[in-house]
């Protein structure tokens, strides 16, 4: 209601407000009216921030793709990003800031630029429309009290009969192909003869049959494909290992430590994804001057961090402050050269933040598949079927009455930490 009042009261004047699309609790909210202020005392111009936000891609892609909404800013993921550059559904974001400084160019890791740049999008650089926010990797969250290390070097850890129904798997069939298709096809990339980036990139029945297979073998190992639960129920100790993304293992690891639950994050030795979120600006934006500075804003070294600290996620961004902030002593030394460049090779930092330059040498991003992305619906499809597990009612249950409790009420706005990406 508010938002439309706002809409309402100035359709007239829509070159003062700004519409940003986002994911939910992916920022800090207080800078959304610190950005008005800091816009009008950078261009002498007021702004009115109208926020919205979308939990999957593609709820925002076709708002946009088919609804032609005018949004000015949307945060979309590598794929999704990948696809709007190449439908030319976004427009180059105007790095002309007067006599502000330019956070892009002087903030963005120079590894989230080269992802950018490696974006399957014809003859278009991404780079000159769309500018990181968050990024990470997909891995394993696991009990260190059940699950033995040595078993999550690889991914079969999945078939493992000895975490049978112990095993959270997310909703997420991008994300789950993509670490299957690796692990069934490591004898190849290791032998050379197809590389981790074909096999994201390039699809083909026969990929996606064979990873059917796999997880219709382990169909019986698991206990639940989840969207946004399985870190509570490792956090609670009803799951060993769950499959999902770092920056959700962050919260699980913290949340989990504060009930005595030993949790830790780790990328199985066959390699992995890494993905990131980017801000774009659509062709139906009607305020590119805000919405440009609006993403040179979220830029800012220490707006970067506030976002990374408030929703559990690691910012785009690669200065020196950002680095300097995250030092810990706790850890051992790793290699970062990748992502902030020369003397950063033996940092004490959280490896699950920053993984070491080795692990990420393993990795590839996920790939925009076109039409040929109905092969991955259907595949899922059928390897989740229409038969709910017992566990999964059980969890249903659980958290029926933990609503019914007033449980999910009391809980503080950092247990939302970690709604992102599919």
């Amino acid at each position: 209601m508010a938002v439309a009042l706002i809409l309402t009261a100035c359709a007239a004047d829509r070159e003062h407000i700004l519409k940003v699309y986002n994911w939910s609790d992916y920022i800090d909210e207080a800078l959304v009216e610190e950005f008005e202020e800091w816009y009008e005392e950078q261009t002498g111009d007021f702004v009115k921030i109208v926020y919205q936000t979308f939990d999957i891609n593609e709820t925002m892609l076709s708002k946009i793709e088919k609804g032609h909404e005018d949004y000015d800013v949307v945060c979309p993921s590598d794929y999704i990003i990948e696809r709007m550059v190449r439908d030319d559904l976004v427009i180059p974001i105007e790095m002309d800031f007067g006599e502000t400084p330019n956070y892009i160019e002087g903030s963005l890791s120079p590894y989230i630029t080269s992802c950018l740049k490696s974006l399957v999008t014809g003859d278009k650089d991404a780079s000159d429309y769309a500018v990181g926010y968050m990024w990470g990797t997909t891995g394993f969250i696991y009990n260190t009290k059940y699950v033995d290390p040595e078993d999550l070097r690889t991914w079969d850890v999945l078939r493992n009969p000895k975490y049978a129904g112990k095993i959270f798997v997310k909703d997420a069939a991008r994300d789950v192909y993509s670490q299957v298709i690796q692990y069934l096809k490591k004898d190849e990339i290791a032998a050379g003869t197809v590389t981790r980036e074909e096999l994201l990139a390039i699809p083909s029945k026969e990929n996606v049959d064979l990873v059917e297979n796999y997880l219709m073998q382990i169909k019986g190992q698991v206990a639940g494909y989840e969207a946004d639960f399985g870190k509570d129920q490792m956090t609670q100790g009803r799951g060993w290992i769950s499959l999902n993304w770092s920056g959700d293992a962050c919260w699980a690891r913290d949340e989990a430590a504060a009930v005595g639950v030993e949790l830790d994050y780790v990328i199985p030795d066959e390699g992995a994804t890494v993905w990131f979120d980017g801000w774009v600006i659509p062709k139906y934006a009607k305020n590119v001057k805000a919405a440009s500075y609006f993403i040179n804003f979220m830029c800012k070294p220490e707006n970067a961090i506030r976002n990374s600290e408030e929703i559990g996620y690691v910012s785009a961004c690669g200065t020196p402050e950002i680095l300097e902030h995250f030092r810990d002593d706790e850890y051992d030394p790793i290699d970062l050269t990748y992502f902030f460049g020369e003397g950063a090779d033996s940092i004490r930092i959280d490896p699950v933040l920053y993984p070491d330059k080795a692990v990420i040498e393993s990795c590839a991003l996920e790939h925009d598949w076109g039409e040929d992305s109905q092969m991955l619906i259907e595949m899922w499809s059928r390897v989740k079927g229409n038969e709910a597990s017992a566990m999964t009612y059980i969890i249903i249950s659980a958290l029926f009455v933990a609503l019914i409790a007033g449980v999910v009420a009391s809980k503080s706005k950092k247990n939302s930490r970690g709604k992102r990406r599919r």
